[in-house]
């Protein structure tokens, strides 16, 4: 298929030049699709100019802003692979990960100068030869180049494409289940085809206005606004989701539809919103972990629809999707497949599980990563030798095609809306002098939906669980700090010596602490 997902910007500027493309939640900053477009425009040549071309890696460490997406435009015209990162993790966190994917271009924000010049000190360590920095004027490390500077010497015309079809277009690392992250790799191809049976399955319309307050290294914002752009319509990003904002936002710029995590959608239902009006609100997607249904209902009772979606990074986003009605007739269920998206749930031996039998849930579509970044291994071992992407999840279907999510075989914990891996937050326990073994279980919090939550066994009775989570501190980012610790003689574990994590999280229900 020969797309290049950076060109639909370009196609949309002459389609429809005077539309709001973006609008910066924060400052206020609103851009047209050809504004957008000209500002991309001019970073793709002055990256080509320091040397990026095809196949090259740009790492972003960028919060939500008009640069980021017109950088992933720009880098995508031009060839170059973009590395999305999440700005929550720590500076060895992101050590790992720009020197994994071989970034010799770093983008990064201003806040960012703490931990920008601690990887720069630290040499080869990373391959990043030039640093483009977002920031005040005059206000740049002195080993970076200001961007705004930068790209306001940029040609304005229109680069030429060197991408396209199976190219290369992103490397967006999810945590690992072994400790270290692993890079999903998609193309133009497999985006697109994401942006495909997105439309084919979701009600957006020409000219739709899109509330995008997930963070754009996710593929649960990136996707949707690639989209937005593919479709005309606008997306209104927050820099940084706040409750009281999004309902603002909603109301000041005649939001239709939006992709909101459950964390979110509680924080937002805890609102008084009596001061607000959502008339144009159609319907809002929910993702990246279950839905409670008693929040569905609350939204239902003020006319604003509830769908719940089930996708992963590896799928580029879509796998089931729900609709409001189907959501309370169908309590608990994420839905059917997406439209140019096959789902099964199978057994051990690969054959469809009976209905009502639980199995491991099977996805096959065009928007199926191509593999994980220099790792083969992991690669044949997700995706099957006819093309269907083993996620790890245990669900069930019912006798009318309807998914129902059961488990997480990687034992993955999703806070917030974030995806962490137990054996991550082991491993840097396990490091404490005071440990012998550690297991990291998730724990309902009724803020985040789950927090992890360790059980120790410890060499010392002198330890205490503050000097464990002090010890955690730093290591990690904060949204995969365990919440509490406690201690114990022994863990359980089976034959195998395998961690029964089911004994523990019977053991140790919670609810986690705040």
């Amino acid at each position: 298929m020969n797309v290049n997902i950076g060109s639909f910007l370009t196609r949309r500027a002459d389609i429809s030049p005077d539309r709001e493309a973006y609008v910066d939640a924060a400052s206020g900053a609103r851009f047209t699709f050809s504004e957008l477009n000209v500002r991309s425009n001019r970073l793709s040549h002055q990256l080509r100019a320091l040397g990026v071309g095809h196949g090259d890696r740009v790492a972003l460490c960028l919060m939500n802003s008009v640069e980021f997406i017109e950088a992933f435009i720009a880098i995508a015209k031009i060839g170059g692979v973009v590395v999305p990162l999440n700005w929550r993790l720590v500076a060895d966190e992101l050590e790992f990960i720009i020197k994994d994917s071989g970034a010799e271009t770093m983008i990064y924000g201003q806040e960012f100068q703490t931990v920008m010049g601690d990887l720069q000190g630290r040499g080869d360590k990373t391959d990043v030869q030039h640093w483009l920095e977002v920031a005040s004027a005059g206000a740049c490390l002195d080993f970076a180049t200001d961007y705004a500077a930068l790209c306001a010497q940029g040609n304005t015309s229109e680069p030429e494409v060197t991408a396209s079809g199976d190219d290369l277009l992103y490397i967006m690392y999810t945590s690992g289940t072994t400790g270290l992250p692993k890079g999903v790799v998609h193309s133009h191809t497999t985006s697109f085809w994401a942006l495909l049976t997105f439309e084919a399955s979701c009600d957006l319309r020409d000219g739709d206005r899109y509330l995008v307050a997930l963070p754009l290294f996710h593929v649960g914002a990136l996707t949707p606004v690639a989209l937005n752009i593919y479709r005309g319509a606008t997306s209104v990003v927050m820099r940084e989701f706040d409750p009281m904002s999004a309902w603002k936002l909603i109301q000041d710029e005649a939001i239709g539809v939006s992709l909101l995590v459950p964390a979110m959608l509680n924080f937002m239902i805890q609102i008084p919103r009596d001061q607000f009006k959502f008339d144009h609100l159609r319907w809002i997607q929910s993702g990246a972990s279950p839905l409670p249904v008693s929040l569905i209902e609350q939204y239902s009772k003020l006319g604003i629809e509830i769908h719940q979606i089930y996708g992963l990074t590896e799928t580029c986003g879509p796998a089931c999707v729900i609709s409001a009605e189907n959501a309370l007739q169908k309590i608990g269920s994420t839905g059917k497949a997406f439209f140019h998206t096959e789902v099964r749930v199978v057994d051990d031996a690969g054959s469809d599980c009976d209905p009502g039998v639980q199995g491991e849930v099977w996805v096959k579509g065009g928007h199926i990563m191509l593999q994980y970044w220099h790792r083969p291994e992991a690669t044949a071992d997700t995706i099957t030798q006819d093309g269907w992407l083993r996620t790890g999840d245990v669900a069930s279907i019912d006798e009318e095609g309807f998914v129902y999510i059961q488990d997480r075989i990687k034992d993955m914990i999703i806070s917030g809306g974030e995806n962490v891996y137990p054996a991550e937050i082991e491993n840097v326990i396990l490091s404490h002098s005071d440990v012998v073994e550690v297991a990291v279980i998730g724990q309902p919090s009724q803020k985040w939906g789950e927090s992890p939550f360790a059980i120790v066994v410890p060499t010392s009775k002198e330890v205490s669980a503050e000097a464990i989570l002090e010890f955690c501190d730093g290591k990690l980012a904060r949204f995969k700090l365990p919440k509490g610790v406690v201690f114990t003689d022994v863990i359980p574990r089976n034959a195998n010596g395998k961690v029964l994590k089911r004994v523990l999280r019977e053991s140790y229900p919670g609810p986690a602490p705040q």
